[in-house]
Formats: C-alpha cells, structure tokens, sequence
C-alpha cells in the first residue's frame, strides 16, 4: 500500500475540483434539450470528437486487460483487440460520414429510418434496452471493477469505498454537463491519463530491480512474452490469437467502440460533429491513438510486472493444478479444515501463476476473489515516487470518469429517446427527457457499481461481450448497402447470437465438444458466428423484404451507392420516382483501399514503435519506411473521400 503525500493530494483534488466546475460551468447550456444534452448541439470539431473518443476508450479497465493478457499470452495477445482495427478504419472511411447525413439522434434510431412498421418499433425499443442498459452496464462494471482493485491495491479502499468515491463525482458531471461536459472535461483527461501512463511506464521500465528496456526483454521471465506476432509452429495459438481475429472476430462481433459499421458511443460522437468531414476526421484521429501510439506503456508496464512479481513455473502451474481439483472433490465429500482451506487457495494460486501476487497481496489488503494478473499494473504503479504518483493516479481517475461519463451519458441517450419517448409517452416536453436523462444517468451508475462488486476479472468482460455479439457484426456492415436486409434479419441475429453463446457456454456442451477433444477449443466463436450468420440469412429470405417507401426514403437521404442497392434503384424509376441525387462516382472501393493502407500505416507505427523500443533497429527502419509511404498513398486516397477537415 501507499501513502499519499501532500503535493499527491493536492494534485488529485485540484483535479477532482476542475472536472466539477466544467460540469457545472457548461449545464447552463446541456440541459435546454435532449440535442444539447446528448449531442451538444451537433457543432462539435473533430479534433475535440477525437480526443473525447481516446480518452473514453483510456479507461481504468484497459491497462488491466492489457496487463492481464500480456503476462498470460504475451504481447502478441493483444491481437484479440488490435484486429478491431479493420473495424474502426471502415467506420472511417466509410461509414462516418453515412451516420452524420443520417442525422439521428442516436444509432439505435436508425432503426426508424433503415426499417419500417411494427418490427423496426420493437427492434429499437429492445436494442435501446438491450445495448443501453444490459451491454452498457456489463461494460461499466468492468470499468467499475478495475477501479475497485487499482482502489484495494494502492490505497488500501474497500470496494465500497473505491466505487463511492468515483460514482458520486462521475455522475454528478455527467448529469449536469451532459453529453458537453464529457467531451469538454475528456479534453482535460485525454493529457493528464498520457502524461500519467508515459510517465509511470518510464519510471516502472527503469526500476532497479528492472534496470532499463535492454535488461526488460532479456529477462527470463520476459523474453519469450516480447514477440508481436503468436508462434508459427503453435497452430492452436496462431489461429485463436491471430488468424479469428483478422479473419472473423473484426467483422462479425459487435463491442463497445468497435462495432461493425460505427455505432455506439463512436456513433454518438459522429452524429455530434460539425459535418460530415469532422465524424471521419474524429474517427481517424481516435484509431491512430488507440492502436499505435497508446499500447506501448501499458505494454511495458505488464512486461516489468513479470519481473517483480514473476509467474509460476509450467511445472509448479501444472502440478497445482492437479492439486487444487483433488482438493475440491474432497470439499464435495466434507468440510474442509481451514488449514486444508488454505492449502487449496495456494494450489489455485499456484496453478494461475499467481503465487507471487498472493504473497504481496494477502487477504487482509485485497480481497481473494479479486486477485488476478490484472492487478499487477495496479501493483507496479505503487512504486512511483510521490508527485507522480499524484499524477498518475489522476490520470487513473480521469481514465475511469471519461470512460464512465460516455457510457452514461450514451446509455442514457437511449433510454430517453430510444424507449422513454418512443414506448413510455410519445408527447414528452424536452424538459422532461432531459429529467428522464438524469435520473436515468445515475440509475446506470448503480447497476455498473453492484455488478462490479460480483466480478472477479476484467477478461470476463471482454469474453462474454465479444461471444455475445458473434455473427451480427456482418449486418451492421450490409444494411447500409444491401436492400433486402429487414428488421427480422436484426432481431433474428440477435437472438441467435445470445442464445447459440449461452448453449455452447453450457458446462456440458463445452466439456461434450472442447474439453474431450472433439473440437478445437479455438473453434467455439466461429461455429456460433456461422450459425448465427446461416440463421439471419434464412430468416432474411424468408421473410418480406421493407416496404419500397421506406428504402426509397431511406436511399434518398442517405445516399449509399453500390450495387446492393441497383433493384431498388430500378424500381423507383419504374414508378416515375428519382431517389438519386448523389450521381459522383460511389466512394466505397476507394473508402475499402483506404481502409486497407490505413491498416499497414497504423499496424507500422505499432510496430516499429515496438522494434525501436526493443532495439532491433533494422526492423524498425524498415517499418519505418513502410509507414511513410503509407502515409503518402493514404493523402492521396484522402483527397477522394473527403475535402478538408478545418
């Protein structure tokens, strides 16, 4: 544990204080209406839109996750998330711009505009439940839990105290600013986490017991962790690690600030900007820093941690393992003694590899059901010396109260429009939605905080959301471009989607098929995305296509162009109607290569920042090369997708 000195304190309530009083300052604007409240009047720059979305996606639970697959996969384990960067490169160059001349309020309204009659009703009014609500809140506890541990490790806080202290002035802002005051206040929070995590990752990488970079990644508890890319000859890890995510997991899975198509919260921030060029200048902004710049300290943070608190050994793992199931079946027999109580919890430990995590973290510092590898970055940072520790642990703060904020205030966003306004009372003053957005704002808050006090691991998160989703990704991407996708295609998907996860999650049907062999354990998300793909493909032929009025209505307004969309085309004519008022050349070939050089531009610099901090010089000037000129290329591609984003 910590002792937080003066200047520590000093720098954590200045900061505390400045978040309240930008809350306070802008919530004579937010709450005139649900525009101002939740979009801030759609005059939002993109350089603002982008820092907002980076300092959201900064939450307390990433550098958790991040430390928790790095010390149990390796680095190259990050490619369960790097690979959501196909995603986010698609919502830039072709989808940002389709969500701001939709001009909705929020994504899930596009049902009304997309779809029609009764099944788009219930479709928006399920999904604003469904994403607003459950997804949100299972997002926000995972955010909520990490803070819980960064609070028991560092300061000593129960968990009712950790969720106390950073609920009570997340929520006030977030109620009173709205959705202005969290991108004003993200503005402030996107320097302080940088400066925070640079600033810890440099201190931690130069520790004496860790004594620079060089002697980092040549420990033995390190050197086999460096590698960017999964091991070639390890076929079950190469296909789990790399090839699922670059070849399904990217398209087919919705997550919260990746979703197939935009949406979300990214969404939010699309339908805030200014025009058109300021969404696809936010959304390029926010994935060059999520995924080339950002990793690198967290990365380098989880890599020190193996040094001070190493691994268990594959030998002891196994062995504990082995013991630890013989001591249950012995607890199914009788009451264990506590000494036997005792002996069991160290062969768990011990077969997680988390032995020497347990010993500096015992009982009466850190709850047992909370002990994980993912708080060995909350371990490291206890290292820092006071100043910094101050500053990092607001950056800690400023991490959990931007992520929390955007997921209040866009979780709320469809409660208030999305179910409120369109299933509770249609005729709703503005005053009153705004009402329903507060309330609802701290309701939120309670649900993310409770479920957070019944998690254990920030992986559970991650993995239950990712299955969750399985196979509706790749209808979020076509309803823009293909006519004949309805609303029964969507709810079909979703359905599918949740109840395939919770069968082949089923202790029996997961033993029957991966645990005896039959399967590869890497198969599961696969099997559940072509099931769930073969099942809202049959019902989308099954069922009638939407009423031509409203896909004439919805190509008018939007625009999409391809051949997707050519039948409908040609039945407006029939029926003496123009619905194309865009004839430029369709933009999406150009959007997809660009797409594509984005990709080999931002995995560079990931790269090569990695060789440069691993001193292999040779790879990093080469990939140094390979980025310039895709740096080049792509300001050609630019320049047919979009004018200028000042």
């Amino acid at each position: 544990m910590i002792t937080l000195s003066t200047l520590d304190l000093i720098l954590i309530f200045s900061f505390f204080t400045l978040t309240l009083l930008i809350g306070i300052w802008v919530s004579r604007t937010s709450g005139k209406n649900t525009s101002e409240f939740f979009l801030s009047g759609r005059n939002m720059p993109w350089w603002l839109l982008g820092l907002s979305m980076v300092a959201t996606t900064f939450s307390t639970d990433t550098p958790n996750l991040v430390t928790d697959i790095v010390r149990k996969g390796g680095v190259s384990g990050n490619w369960a998330w790097w690979a959501f960067l196909i995603t986010g490169l698609l919502t830039v160059f072709v989808y940002a711009k389709l969500w701001r001349k939709s001009n909705v309020n929020t994504d899930i309204e596009f049902y009304d505009l997309r779809y029609g009659g009764k099944p788009a009703h219930f479709l928006r009014g399920f999904r604003a439940v469904y994403l607003g609500i459950i997804f949100n809140v299972l997002a926000m506890s995972g955010v909520t839990l990490a803070a819980i541990k960064i609070g028991q490790v560092m300061l000593g806080l129960t968990a009712l105290e950790t969720v106390g202290i950073a609920s009570v002035v997340t929520v006030i802002f977030s109620a009173i600013g709205g959705f202005k005051g969290v991108v004003y206040t993200d503005f402030i929070l996107f320097f302080t986490a940088m400066i925070g995590a640079l600033g810890a990752a440099y201190y931690i990488v130069n520790l004496p017991e860790v004594d620079g970079v060089a002697n980092l990644i040549a420990h033995p508890q390190v050197a086999d962790k460096i590698s960017l890319l999964p091991d070639f000859d390890n076929t079950e890890l190469l296909v789990s690690l790399l090839i699922i995510p670059l070849a399904v997991q990217w398209w087919s899975s919705w997550y919260p600030g990746a979703e197939p198509g935009g949406g979300g919260y990214i969404a939010q921030r699309m339908l805030a900007a200014k025009n058109e060029n300021h969404a696809i200048g936010a959304t390029l902004f926010f994935n060059i820093m999520h995924y080339a710049i950002r990793p690198w300290p967290w990365i380098l943070v989880a890599l020190a941690s193996l040094v001070l608190y190493p691994k268990d050994d594959a030998n002891t793992m196994e062995a504990a393992k082995s013991n630890y199931i013989e001591m249950q079946k012995l607890s199914e027999t009788r009451a264990l003694t506590p000494e036997e109580a005792e002996r069991m919890d160290a062969y768990y430990f011990a077969s997680e590899g988390l032995t020497a995590i347990r010993q500096a973290f015992p009982e009466d510092k850190v709850q047992k059901d909370k002990i994980g590898h993912d708080i060995a970055y909350s371990a490291m940072l206890t290292r820092l010396p006071s100043g910094l520790l101050g500053i990092v642990l607001a950056s800690l703060i400023a991490a959990f109260m931007s992520t929390i904020s955007t997921h209040l205030n866009w979780g709320s966003s469809y409660i208030v429009h999305d179910f409120y306004a369109q299933q509770i009372n249609k005729k709703a003053s503005e005053k009153e939605l705004v009402l329903v957005g507060r309330i609802s704002t701290a309701i939120l808050m309670i649900l993310s905080a409770v479920l957070a006090l019944l998690l254990t691991n920030a992986k559970q998160i991650f993995d239950y959301i990712i299955m969750f989703g399985a196979g509706t990704g790749l209808i979020f991407i076509l309803r823009w471009f293909w006519w004949r996708i309805n609303a029964w295609s969507e709810i079909s998907a979703m359905f599918a989607s949740g109840i395939v996860s919770i069968i082949f999650g089923l202790e029996s049907v997961d033993h029957a098929l991966f645990a005896e062999g039959m399967l590869p354990g890497w198969s599961k998300y696969p099997i559940i995305v072509g099931i769930t793909t073969v099942i809202w493909l049959i019902v989308t032929f099954v069922t009638k296509p939407e009423d031509d009025k409203v896909l004439f209505d919805f190509y008018k307004k939007i625009q999409p162009g391809g051949p997707g969309w050519k039948s409908t085309i040609q039945r407006a004519k029939h029926q003496d109607l123009n619905i194309v008022t865009d004839n430029s050349t369709w933009s999406v070939p150009s959007g997809i290569l660009a797409m594509i050089v984005g990709c080999i531009m931002i995995y560079g610099v990931l790269f090569a920042a990695g060789y440069w901090i691993y001193g292999e010089y040779t790879f990093a000037i080469i990939l140094t090369i390979v980025v310039i000129v895709a740096v080049y290329i792509l300001s050609k591609l630019w320049k047919k997708i979009k004018t200028t984003i000042l």
